[in-house]
């Protein structure tokens, strides 16, 4: 792997990571929404990542053999399908007839969790670009 595939691979890493974070804020944003556009509570958003390829299993194999890892992608952004927590409040506007409300399924101990642990990757990401950066800058001094 190249300079430049290394910081190419780091580059993707940031990316997917900040749009995780992003869905981390969004959660958090909406740990208590009742009301959503789409109707009922909010539920938590999660971030599909997969490995970044060009498409062939054959350029994937040996992509992986010479050159290790090209990044990451981000596939997707899915709705999770664990169950609501319900509460009792029955003065709430979005009261059942039992006095129930369903609240959004967002647990901010684990978002929070996930926060740190997408920063920590991001950093990861970073120290790797300016690892790159310094050989780079190595390299060059062995020339003069």
């Amino acid at each position: 792997m190249g300079m430049f595939g290394a910081i190419d691979a780091a580059a993707s890493g940031m990316t997917a990571e900040r749009l995780r974070m992003d869905v981390i804020a969004n959660n958090l944003a909406n740990a208590n929404s009742t009301r959503t556009a789409e109707g009922g509570p909010y539920r938590r958003q999660m971030v599909v990542f997969a490995p970044r390829s060009d498409g062939s299993v054959f350029g994937q194999v040996l992509a992986a053999s010479l050159e290790g890892g090209a990044g990451v992608r981000v596939v997707g952004i899915v709705k999770d399908e664990s169950p609501l927590k319900m509460v009792y409040d029955p003065h709430h506007p979005d009261a059942n007839t039992d006095g129930y409300v369903a609240m959004p399924n967002v647990n901010v101990v684990a978002e929070m969790v996930d926060m740190m642990t997408a920063t920590r990757a991001y950093e990861a990401n970073v120290t790797a670009v300016n690892a790159a950066k310094g050989m780079a800058s190595k390299a060059l001094e062995i020339g003069r």
